[in-house]
């Protein structure tokens, strides 16, 4: 697993920002509560616990029959007395949240009805729902501001502590969950590589990225964002080799070729496509000054490294010419060496 690879290049630690003062459920890692008020952690003991607690929170609000909560804590093979043993695992989870998590006026968390039982949330918050709004924002903010859209999608991804349920995920509920998250993580993951790409950090995510691709070989999106990332660092060689790599894993393992997004990356980093340039002037990095006449010497160094990158980029297009005309002078020279010798006789 990859958590915590986006704390490099200015980690930011999420914080609550919902302005409650209650009681908070996380389930991006192992399940557990959390109290902001006293500072307490709440944790069940017992995988059952876990996966009850996951399960209720998954569907927050919502009546979860007992038959369906047998099913997510035993399977297919429950004990016989599986309904006495919910009724007992459900009231020693209840007493365990209004020990542990004390919220105003009260608050009963699990409620009974004629059908099942629900987790009434009240004011409580979640560690996905916290989540969910950040990567939303960052990736609303992607186009106009990448510095603060990446800023963003670290603070998502810092709510991480884990797989996500984990430890819960014994039954279809938190199983199904807890894969739609892993899902979402991977895709708010490639988001912020983007906008790392998009502020200019391209030198700086490109070993980042090298990792991320052999951790998760098939997500094309990942070799895209290497390749690129190689491409403005004038590895325009490297670059095409990804390509290659990731066409004979997606064909040895999935047997289908690379698709139509990553197709069209290869054929503009093997044109040397306008496209692929980072747009100029860069987006403002913090830290880094934007180069001005007047700009500091760390400015200058990066402008100098880009400048060097398209120089590059220059002379490797260069080379290619010079082969290329070698080869055609190659060609023609033997066909006119022979019309020569006729003309003499």
């Amino acid at each position: 697993m990859d958590f915590g690879a986006h704390d490099a290049h200015g980690a930011h630690r999420a914080r609550s920002t919902d302005g409650d003062t209650g009681v908070d459920f996380r389930i991006l890692g192992p399940v557990e509560v959390f109290d902001r008020r006293t500072g307490a952690h709440i944790v069940p003991s017992g995988a059952k616990q876990r996966a009850l607690l996951g399960a209720l929170v998954v569907r927050a609000g919502l009546v979860l029959s007992a038959e369906r909560l047998i099913h997510e804590l035993w399977g297919d093979r429950p004990p016989v007395s599986a309904a006495n043993a919910l009724q007992a695992h459900v009231a020693r989870l209840r007493r365990l949240l209004q020990g542990g998590a004390q919220d105003a006026g009260g608050h009963e968390w699990i409620a009974t009805r004629s059908m099942g039982y629900l987790l009434r949330p009240g004011r409580a918050t979640t560690d996905a729902q916290r989540f969910h709004r950040l990567s939303a924002e960052g990736r609303s903010a992607l186009g106009s501001d990448p510095v603060h859209a990446a800023e963003l999608l670290r603070g998502a991804l810092a709510l991480w502590r884990g797989p996500a349920l984990e430890g819960s995920t014994q039954g279809p509920i938190c199983t199904v969950e807890a894969d739609r998250l892993e899902e979402l993580r991977l895709t708010t993951l490639e988001t912020l590589y983007d906008a790392n790409l998009r502020s200019g950090r391209h030198a700086e995510v490109t070993r980042e990225l090298e990792r991320l691709t052999a951790s998760h070989p098939m997500r094309e999106r990942l070799y895209d964002l290497q390749m690129l990332a190689l491409y403005r660092c004038g590895r325009q060689t490297e670059a095409l080799g990804v390509y290659e790599r990731a066409r004979r894993r997606l064909v040895d393992e999935l047997g289908v070729e690379p698709g139509p997004a990553l197709r069209k990356r290869m054929e503009a980093i093997l044109h040397h496509a306008p496209s692929l340039a980072l747009p100029w002037p860069a987006p403002s990095v913090p830290g880094v000054p934007a180069a001005s006449p007047d700009a500091s010497p760390d400015a200058a160094l990066l402008e100098l490294g880009r400048e060097i990158a398209r120089l590059g980029d220059r002379i490797e297009s260069l080379t290619r010419e010079q082969e290329e005309l070698i080869r055609r002078f190659n060609l023609l020279a033997p066909a006119t060496a022979a019309v020569s010798g006729g003309q003499l006789v």
